[in-house]
């Protein structure tokens, strides 16, 4: 089973990024470690911490159902394209592994969906 994050535009050839639920879950564990807390430790991810006790503009990435849900907004997707970006380049600076180097790939490639949909005006749908 995997998820498919896309632009909601109704174009099959329009970019998008996938995961399976393990490497996806894996993924946003490390963007929350960048952050500075532990997802586990979250509301609606096995803890009880509340998301108001973090500021993120990940967050709206980072607590979605994996699959289904609201589509992230156009703004919501503008917010996180710079902390993204510096994500990466962060994680650049860290010593080569293979699972890090995946990582790395699968920032960018959500920017090029997140772009896509600020500049088309459309929401980016879980799928």
């Amino acid at each position: 089973m995997g998820l498919i994050l896309f632009p909601g535009d109704g174009d099959n050839s329009s970019p998008d990024v996938t995961w399976s639920c393990v490497r996806f879950g894996r993924f946003r564990e490390r963007l929350a470690q960048a952050e500075g807390f532990i997802l586990s430790e979250m509301w609606g991810f096995g803890g009880y911490r509340p998301w108001s006790d973090v500021s993120t503009t990940l967050e709206p990435l980072l607590d979605h159902p994996d699959v289904g849900g609201d589509g992230l907004s156009t703004a919501e997707c503008a917010a996180m394209l710079p902390r993204l970006k510096s994500i990466i380049d962060e994680w650049q600076e860290e010593p080569a592994e293979a699972i890090l180097q995946r990582h790395i790939e699968d920032v960018q490639q959500l920017t090029v969906v997140l772009r896509f949909c600020v500049d088309e005006g459309v929401e980016l749908i879980f799928g």
